[in-house]
C-alpha cells in the first residue's frame, strides 16, 4: 500500500507494480485492455505530475547543491540541469498521454468475441450451431468533470437509484440503441475501472467515479426503457449558472427533450 508520505518507499513499490504489469499483460485476454489503459492514462498522469515536482526540488534546493569534492558551482549547475532534463521527460509525457486517449477510445468502441467464433456467429469447433446470446450494453450518457458535478451530489444525497432515474431520461429506446451501435458503443460487459462503483437498477447500469468525477449509465441491449425511470429527478444546484449539458452517447435530441445528444 502506498505510504503517501515516504517517496523513497512509494517510488519503489510503483516500480515493483510496473514490473508486475509487465509480467501480467505478457498473456492477457483482449476483454482486459481496454480497463488497462484506463489504469495507465491515470498513472501517466501521477507520473507527469512527480516528475513536475522533482524538477521543482531541483530548482528550489539548487543553491544547496554540490559535487562530491564540495565544488558549489558546479554543485548548482548539476542542480539545474537535471531539472532541466527533467521538465523535458515531463513534456515529452503529454504526448504519451494523448495517444494512450486515443488508444482508449478505440478500444472502448471494440466489441470482442469469444473464442472459437467465426464471423458468421458459427461455433468453428463443435457442433455448428450459433451460440448462445450473451448479454450486452449500450451507453444512454456518459458525464464527465464539473457535467458530472450535479450527478455525483445526486448520489451523495438520495443514492444511485435517484442518479438512475435522473440519467434514464436522456434514454429514447431505439434511437439511443441505434445511435450506440453505430458509433460503437456496444459492451459485452458495463466498462469500469478499478476505482469505479457500479450499481445496477432494472435494465440499467450505473458506473461512477467520484474522485476521477465521471458518471455513465448504461442499458442492456434490447431492453426496453422503463417508463417509471425516465421521469426527471431533483437535479441539486451547484453554483453553475446553466443545467448540466452531457455529453450522450445516442444520437442527437430533439429540442424539446431535456439535452442534447453528442455521439462521440
Amino acid at each position: 500500500m502506498p505510504t503517501l508520505t515516504d517517496p523513497l518507499a512509494d517510488a519503489a513499490e510503483s516500480a515493483a507494480a510496473l514490473r508486475g504489469l509487465a509480467h501480467a499483460t505478457r498473456d492477457m485476454p483482449p476483454t482486459s485492455t481496454y480497463p488497462v489503459l484506463g489504469e495507465l492514462i491515470a498513472g501517466t498522469r501521477s507520473l507527469r505530475q512527480v516528475l513536475d515536482q522533482l524538477t521543482r526540488s531541483h530548482v528550489d534546493a539548487h543553491e544547496l547543491a554540490r559535487t562530491d569534492d564540495g565544488d558549489p558551482f558546479r554543485g548548482r549547475v548539476y542542480a539545474l540541469a537535471a531539472a532541466d532534463a527533467l521538465n523535458l521527460a515531463a513534456n515529452a509525457l503529454d504526448e504519451v498521454q494523448v495517444r494512450l486517449d486515443l488508444a482508449s477510445q478505440h478500444a472502448s468502441r471494440i466489441a470482442w468475441q469469444p473464442a472459437g467464433v467465426d464471423l458468421a456467429g458459427l461455433a468453428v469447433d463443435g457442433p455448428s450451431r450459433a451460440p448462445e446470446a450473451m448479454p450486452r450494453w449500450v451507453s444512454v450518457v456518459f458525464l464527465q468533470g464539473e457535467e458530472a458535478d450535479e450527478v455525483l451530489t445526486l448520489i451523495d444525497r438520495d443514492g444511485p437509484d435517484a442518479a438512475v432515474a435522473h440519467l434514464a431520461q436522456w434514454d429514447y429506446g431505439q434511437e439511443t440503441t441505434d445511435a450506440a451501435l453505430v458509433n460503437g458503443y456496444v459492451y459485452d460487459a458495463p466498462p469500469a475501472g478499478a476505482l469505479d462503483r457500479t450499481v445496477t437498477v432494472a435494465e440499467y447500469t450505473l458506473t461512477y467515479n467520484p474522485t476521477l468525477g465521471h458518471v455513465s449509465l448504461l442499458r442492456t441491449h434490447d431492453a426496453t426503457p422503463d417508463p417509471a425511470l425516465a421521469e426527471p429527478a431533483p437535479v441539486v444546484t451547484t453554483g453553475r449558472t446553466r443545467p448540466a449539458d452531457p455529453r450522450l452517447f445516442g444520437a442527437a435530441a430533439p429540442s424539446t427533450r431535456p439535452g442534447q445528444g453528442l455521439a462521440l
